[in-house]
Parts: structure tokens; sequence; C-alpha cells
């Protein structure tokens, strides 16, 4: 065979794979290694007042665990953080591919933990009066919460895979 043919077959075979996760928003190297039993920080996201947190648990049925903690009490979220298994994050349903970790595990360098964030963006574009300002009314604001016609605010998911070989204890 040509090449240029066996280049081309080579492209072909590996598409699928390059479909399967799309180019994420924030492209980054791998997080540092990390030990069993050590919670670290993978990612935090302001808008939604939350961090992402992980750790190896070094058990083989569940290697690694990763939890949506919120970071202040006092944070008032501009966005909200939601169970990927229920909200089925596509692009094709609107959702944009934000990020993509890799997390290898310290004490077995064949295993690494990768969690995907997803961000579902709304359109926050304001009306403007006319003198050019974004005016907010109580009572207009009351009437549309109590009729259930709240505008619409940003989510974020994030789901978790731990891939590669799993270490003998």
């Amino acid at each position: 065979m040509r090449p240029a043919v066996l280049i081309l077959l080579a492209l072909a075979a590996a598409a699928p794979a390059m479909a399967a996760d799309p180019r994420p928003e924030i492209t980054r190297d791998a997080v540092q290694a990390q030990a069993v039993g050590v919670v670290h920080t993978l990612r935090q996201i302001p808008e939604a007042c939350a961090r992402i947190e992980g750790a190896f648990t070094g058990d083989a049925a569940e290697p690694y665990r990763f939890a949506v903690v919120r970071t202040s009490p006092n944070c008032q979220p501009r966005a909200r953080f939601v169970d990927a298994a229920k909200a089925r994050p596509s692009v094709s349903a609107g959702w944009v591919f934000n990020d993509l970790l890799r997390v290898p595990n310290a004490a077995c360098p064949s295993q690494q933990a990768v969690v995907r964030v997803w961000r579902k963006p709304v359109d926050q574009t304001m009306n403007l009066d006319g003198q050019g300002q974004s005016r907010i009314y109580v009572e207009e604001s009351k009437q549309a919460a109590a009729g259930g016609k709240l505008a619409a605010i940003p989510m974020f998911a994030a789901e978790m895979g731990v891939e590669g070989d799993a270490c003998g204890s």
C-alpha cells in the first residue's frame, strides 16, 4: 500500500476516538500525581460557589471518589451545579465541553482518574430601557417568580471515570 493510503486509514480508525470527546474549552496538562487517601481540589467554579474535590481510595471497586463541595455558605451562586447522570450533558443538548482533568494515581502510575466538566450557557443579556439602563422592578420580579417564570441560569456538571490498569495490592 502507498504511504498516503496508510495515513488515511490510520486517521479514519482514529476518528471515532477523537469524536468521543470534543475539544474542551480549557486545555491543561495532567494534574500532579496524587497519593491514595489524599483529598485534593480538582477545579473551582466560582460562579457556582463550588469546587470539585477528589481522592484515590485504594479500593478496587471504587478506585477514585469525587464530590462537588460548596465553597462558602455566604457565596451567592450565579450558576447551578447539576448531577451529570440526570442532566446527560452533550454538545447536541446545548452543553459545552468545558474542561478535561486527568489525575494520575501516585501509587499506581498505570491508573488515572478522568473528570469531564460540562457547562450549559444561557443568554443573560438584559433589556435596556429608553435611557440605556438595565432596570429591575421588585413587583415585576415577585410576580414573575410567583408565576414560575424565573430567568434561566448557567449550569455545570461533572462526570468521572477511571482509565488504565488497576494495580494489585
